[in-house]
């Protein structure tokens, strides 16, 4: 931007990402010229608004930069090209927002998120919004939640620096992801439609052996890792980690933490390309949540925390009780706010494929809580104990000495690592390791700021009170409040096995919420509760937070539809076909057997017929289970309502995928390999 711009565009960008300052259309003009330029000498030839609607992927639409006039061509891109496009707002998920008659949408610029140059496109990242205003991706709320996120936290940040005038919250992910060859997965129907295999017996070899996580990476798979590097580099995304994951084929990339608006575009983008550097190495990324039965599942775990502009940590201990307290402060509020919206915070991660991961092999389960280890478990015991009101000068000393001031400066490794938590601090963040491999970031990112902008909100209107009501010194005003939001916030803190029956029964208990199913979990989201939060906040009105549980719901259902659909196609002409082939070369062998040995055939032969019966009986079970299957799901179809019909998706139609899996995994187990044409779990996860 210092080289193509001028000074002046320059800077009213900086005053934009910094300050959230308008910039003008003439500035606007100044900008796009640069932009052109720059993308131009990077070899562009057009441009496009990139954006994500409720697809859950991104969407853009090229033109060229080059438009035809008498005797010849033009380069144009000016300011109004830069700052708005008018994609078809009908043809996304909008959920009823807009019609087909009611077509017209807006892309609108982003200055927070970087332009790039992607092949030959100069790339805009932008928010998408109907005609009306109203939001259709995943980027508009999460901006407006990064912004009441900067505010409150800016305003309790101050109680310990008025030199703070920023607060930028912080987001590092983990991405998980399968890599297999494109040859075998072509010759799988389901992993082609559905991203996950419906069916597959389990192989005699998994991850029971531990030898694939953090091993050698395979020669294929750090080919593809590091052209996938190179492009992140030339892309501006900062790749830091690539390591094995513990299933066969797992592995996972991590960056070096971004501002979260910039790193969900960043997580958005990678995404995309990783499918397409892949098949350059004749690999295919399989991003599904759980696309293996019987091993891990794949993650995407969100490291958040606040940033100030003075360059501090907001949750990470210091060296002196003032910054300690402090970080208390902003530690103890984080866990309040998951706390009061546990509920919405785990609709925010649910999904039909999370749904299968989570609970299963090191996945957190579905109730949310929060670990944050023996040592600050201690600590928070202790400041539960200060007495309210006014501190006596021994309180303060033993606070700021003993309990404060001890808080040891780098938590992270004095603090053991729960796997089985979905929400755990982990020495100067907290990790959110609940979040589906496939899941945009924005969503979960969007409640997570939302709800510690609200919680904070609340903690400055509390704080100011008891100063001005009591007489109360900031810092006793302070430890007064973090006492009771302790206390109140103890239902939430869990440091055991996230999977025990003993921890559902604790949990239930406790009043917290275990929605372990899609449908279940998404009612939060339309709650009086979560309208009331982010109306109050500005983050989303009613009418958006309606049509996104429309969306949510219609995705949903759509993904069981399909994977139905796959599911009986695959049982009825690819498993039933060649079980019967199998049966019929036993049938000839027996009739073969008995005509050379009359006498004795039924010993020699018997072990045989018991293997045709025994085809019989599962071809018999999988027909007749189909046959329910879709007779359920015909009568989901008919049913209007979109909750209704998202339940009986979920209970009555999905639990027939795994007894139709059952009696299709035992044929496979039966049937001569030749026969068997779909490839195996052993072929998929340990191809080289």
């Amino acid at each position: 931007m210092r080289q193509f711009l001028t000074k002046e565009a320059y800077d009213s960008i900086l005053r934009a990402v910094l300050e959230g300052k308008k910039i003008e259309r003439g500035i606007a003009n100044q900008v796009a010229s640069g932009m052109k330029d720059w993308a131009l000498s990077l070899g562009a030839t057009h441009y496009t608004h990139w954006f994500q609607p409720l697809t859950g992927g991104t969407a853009e639409k090229h033109d060229s930069f080059f438009e035809p006039i008498s005797g010849g061509a033009m380069e144009k891109f000016d300011g109004s090209q830069l700052v708005q496009q008018e994609p078809d707002a009908s043809s996304f998920p909008n959920g009823g927002i807009r019609n087909t008659f009611e077509a017209r949408g807006y892309t609108a610029w982003d200055p927070t998120s970087p332009a790039f140059v992607y092949g030959t496109t100069l790339c805009i990242p932008t928010i998408f919004i109907s005609y009306t205003g109203d939001s259709l991706d995943y980027k508009t709320p999460l901006l407006r939640a990064l912004q009441m996120v900067d505010r409150a936290a800016t305003e309790v940040a101050q109680y310990f620096d008025r030199n703070t005038s920023k607060v930028t919250a912080t987001l590092g992910w983990e991405q998980e992801y399968f890599l297999i060859d494109k040859a075998l997965s072509d010759t799988r129907p389901d992993i082609g439609l559905t991203g996950r295999t419906l069916l597959g017996h389990i192989a005699a070899k998994g991850q029971q052996l531990d030898d694939h996580y953090f091993g050698s990476i395979p020669n294929r798979a750090i080919s593809f890792m590091k052209d996938l590097e190179k492009e992140c580099m030339l892309l501006g995304i900062p790749v830091k980690t690539r390591h094995n994951e513990v299933a066969p084929n797992q592995f996972e990339l991590a960056p070096i933490f971004e501002e979260a608006s910039l790193a969900v575009d960043h997580n958005s983008l990678i995404m995309d390309i990783m499918g397409k550097i892949a098949l350059k190495h004749d690999l295919r990324v399989l991003l599904h949540e759980k696309p293996f039965a019987n091993i891990n599942g794949s993650g995407k775990h969100n490291n958040w925390s606040l940033a100030t502009n003075t360059g501090v940590n907001l949750l990470a201990p210091g060296s002196t009780p003032k910054k300690n307290l402090r970080f208390l402060t902003f530690f103890v509020n984080t866990i309040k706010a998951v706390n009061d919206y546990e509920e919405i915070l785990r609709a925010s991660i649910a999904s039909a494929g999370n749904d299968h991961r989570l609970g299963v092999n090191e996945a957190p389960p579905a109730i949310i809580s929060v670990f944050i280890g023996e040592q600050l478990t201690r600590v928070l015991d202790h400041l539960e104990g200060v007495t309210t009101g006014k501190l006596s000068p021994e309180e303060k000393t033993e606070l700021k000495l003993n309990i404060v001031g001890k808080i040891p400066t780098l938590i992270l490794d004095n603090t053991d690592r729960n796997r089985t938590s979905p929400f755990a601090f982990t020495g100067n963040k907290f990790e959110l390791r609940a979040v589906g491999s496939n899941t945009n970031c924005s969503s979960p990112m969007t409640v997570l700021n939302t709800i510690v902008a609200k919680q904070l909100k609340e903690f400055k209107k509390e704080v100011d009170g008891l100063i001005k009501k009591k007489d109360l010194k900031k810092d006793e005003a302070i430890f007064n409040v973090l006492r009771e939001y302790i206390k109140a916030s103890k239902k939430i803190r869990f440091e055991g096995d996230g999977y025990s029956k003993k921890w559902e029964e604790e949990a239930e208990k406790r009043g917290l919420s275990n929605k372990k199913t899609t449908p279940e979990a998404l009612k939060a989201n339309i709650s009086k509760k979560t309208i009331s939060l982010f109306e109050e906040m500005g983050v989303l009105n009613e009418t958006e937070i309606k049509a996104r549980h429309e969306v949510s719901l219609e995705s949903y259902i759509m993904k069981i539809q399909i994977e139905g659909r796959v599911l009986a196609d695959l049982s009825l002409n690819h498993v039933i076909s060649s079980a019967v082939s199998y049966q019929n070369t036993l049938i000839k062998n027996v009739t073969g057997l008995k005509e050379i040995f009359a006498s004795r055939y039924k010993e020699l032969a018997s072990d045989q017929v018991v293997l045709i019966e025994s085809i019989s009986g599962h071809i018999k079970e999988i027909n007749k289970n189909v046959r329910e299957m879709v007779g359920e799901r015909k009568k989901a179809n008919a049913i209007e309502n979109l909750e209704a019909k998202a339940d009986s998706y979920c209970f009555k139609v999905k639990p027939y995928f795994d007894i139709i899996r059952y009696h299709c995994d035992k044929l496979e187990t039966m049937v001569d390999d030749n026969l068997w044409g779909l490839t195996k779990y052993r072929e998929l996860l340990f191809t080289r």
